[in-house]
């Protein structure tokens, strides 16, 4: 079916061009895509794709026709970061209402003008902290609207924060640039009231590295999103920073794996960790 899409894409010469260039407007249409795709539970929606499109869902390989794609689900939240440097999407939809809940993580990576590479992390009931509902009316009541460019952090300033934040599951030595207020939003567990006293810096474990991390950056929303490996365990975070200082957090873990037990066993005990 991709085939046929690409061919028929010989009559969308703007399109190319878009794609050529790597715009925001490219990025936003074929995210769009997705989300319609999503949807309409039809990979064939997703479009521009290329013929050698590389699939994962929840860091294992898969078919995109038989992935998650390929069941309609009820959006009711999402968001897309844009990242025309390395031409990659990053998009989070939220389902609390359908017959399945769910909250997922998509990446997307494009060569020559089509989606390349799809990454994507599903989670649902059983998943660590999994609370859609939670997740739906914390999440559409935060601000990750345009910052204005002249107050805009660079790629470099942005993935430092998240790498700090990340760093210090592993050592606690490391600086991390705390805003205040700042939110995180994990599972469905909020640490504040959505108020000027929310932080951030509460409940972090200890001992745990987070590694293989793929990052998605849009400095236009002070974005980052970074998949990596919760110890055993597909993870994906994704901040707002805001003046060099951490706004947001978003955090989704996928339980439900083919893994060990053992390992996952290991790896929740970790997160059960007080507050530190």
């Amino acid at each position: 079916m991709y085939a046929r899409s690409l061919l028929a894409l010989s009559s969308f010469g703007p399109l190319l061009a878009s794609a050529a260039d790597c715009t925001r407007e490219f990025l936003k249409e074929t995210a769009d895509n997705l989300l319609a795709a999503q949807e309409a539970g039809d990979p064939s929606l997703l479009k521009p794709v290329s013929d050698a499109l590389v699939y994962h869902q929840n860091f294992a390989e898969a078919k995109v026709e038989s992935g998650i794609l390929s069941t309609a689900i009820k959006i009711e939240h999402s968001r897309h970061s844009l990242d025309t440097t390395q031409c990659a999407t990053y998009t989070e939809i939220v389902s609390a209402t359908g017959p399945t809940p769910y909250v997922i993580g998509t990446q997307m990576f494009f060569t020559d003008g089509a989606v390349s590479k799809i990454d994507t992390l599903v989670t649902t009931t059983g998943d660590w902290l999994f609370n859609a509902t939670g997740t739906l009316y914390w999440a559409s009541r935060e601000d990750w609207g345009t910052i204005p460019e002249e107050e805009r952090d660079s790629r470099e300033v942005i993935q430092a924060a998240a790498d700090a934040y990340l760093d210090i599951f592993s050592d606690k030595s490391v600086v991390v640039p705390w805003g205040y207020p700042c939110s995180r939003l994990e599972g469905g567990m909020y640490t504040g009231t959505g108020g000027p006293d929310d932080k951030c810096d509460v409940g972090i474990p200890s001992g745990v590295s987070l590694t293989n991390r793929r990052y998605v950056i849009d400095e236009t929303v002070g974005a980052v999103s970074v998949f990596l490996s919760f110890a055993a365990l597909p993870d994906s975070h994704e901040f707002r920073v805001e003046k060099g200082k951490l706004r947001y957090v978003h955090t989704i873990t996928v339980m439900n794996t083919q893994g060990k037990s053992r390992g996952r066993r290991n790896v929740r005990s970790r997160l059960a960790q007080p507050p530190q």
